[in-house]
């Protein structure tokens, strides 16, 4: 398999950010990202897709969108969209409509930032979803690098401490969100997990205090969601584009936050009877299976099983788990980074039925 880093969920002036899809994408290349899928707000930008290439470098650049009601008051239900390669936005009123839309055109729906609390020192309400009663998405944001930003603004001295550090920001998955994951899987709903930088390079003024909030670059490098293909990108548009979109849809990911330490490297699987699991995939637990998994550095680990942690490990790479039950397993792995405790590495879901 082939491993990619990919950052999803950001916006251009096309909505509400600041830099351009060329900006993005030397951002990106800076960064070392393999590709990045831009999502303005209620609007399909077409044209901008494709490879961009600087000094040796480049990047895929993959444009999707962020549907949601405009006239909805509260706003909520922001859904991510990938891969129609049409303008969707007229659904949105209807969340199970605009779902199935996605569906019928052949793309990916991801519920955007499921829990995004409010901050009112800084003025920005509560986004979360809340239209529990659909069916038939892909997955969900389970990490938002900027609804995390917001949890820590309790006064505007939080919103201005924050905005100089933003390496003291990502903790992991808000845990509200990691609760509402394991609950779908419980259920049986396959959702695959993903993160989002939901980047904007938002100009910020407060008195005579201006600051970028914040630069994609600085987003490209944090918080990640890796993927594995088949075969290799190839630098052609069309190929690598299904290859990505594959794997997304079929959970052929996890999330990583690459500030401290790469995540690359990290692996998940599963040895059957007479096959082998990927996160993402289902397997027979016929005779048992075999849990692998492999992180790029040595530190606290932990295998969950429907939501509750079975085992633990510290100070090993390498770890070994037989698995002789059915249901949903997933690794978390944190590390500790500038004096705290941080999510590092979060996998999609082995099945075994």
């Amino acid at each position: 398999m082939n491993e990619y880093t990919i950052n999803l969920h950001m916006h251009t002036p096309y909505s509400d950010g600041t830099g351009t899809h060329k900006e993005i994408a030397q951002a990106a290349m800076e960064a070392g990202i393999d590709a990045v899928i831009v999502t303005d707000h209620n609007v399909w930008v077409s044209g901008l897709e494709g490879y961009y290439q600087d000094q040796g470098k480049r990047v895929l650049v993959l444009i999707g969108e962020e549907v949601h009601d405009q006239a909805r008051d509260p706003q909520k239900n922001h859904l991510l969209v990938f891969n129609t390669n049409r303008e969707l936005a007229p659904f949105a009123k209807d969340p199970q409509r605009l779902i199935n839309a996605v569906k019928e055109s052949g793309g990916l729906s991801f519920l955007a930032h499921p829990v995004d609390p409010a901050a009112p020192a800084v003025g920005e309400g509560d986004l979360s979803w809340v239209s529990w009663g659909v069916h038939g998405y892909t997955g969900i944001e389970l990490w938002n690098a900027f609804s995390e930003f917001k949890v820590h603004i309790k006064t505007k001295l939080h919103a201005i401490y924050y905005a100089y550090n933003f390496k003291r920001i990502a903790h992991g998955p808000l845990p509200e969100a990691l609760k509402l994951w394991d609950h779908l899987l419980k259920k049986g709903e396959r959702v695959v997990a993903v993160a989002g930088s939901d980047a904007h390079a938002l100009h910020a003024s407060l008195g005579p205090l201006h600051r970028v909030l914040f630069p994609y670059e600085d987003h490209f490098k944090a918080v990640n969601t890796h993927i594995f293909t088949p075969t290799p990108l190839t630098g052609n548009l069309d190929d690598d584009k299904s290859l990505i979109y594959d794997a997304l849809r079929n959970g052929h990911v996890f999330i990583g936050y690459d500030l401290p330490f790469s995540t690359k490297g990290f692996r998940f699987t599963g040895q059957g009877k007479n096959t082998k699991a990927l996160m993402g995939d289902e397997i027979s637990g016929e005779n048992g299976v075999t849990l692998q998994i492999h992180l790029p550095l040595a530190t606290e680990c932990q295998l969950l099983k429907d939501g509750e942690v079975i085992e633990k490990w510290s100070h090993h790479e390498n770890h070994t788990h037989i698995a002789t039950e059915k249901g949903v397993y997933r690794v978390e792995a944190f590390i500790n980074y500038l004096g705290k405790r941080r999510g590092w590495i979060f996998s999609n879901p082995i099945y075994i039925r």
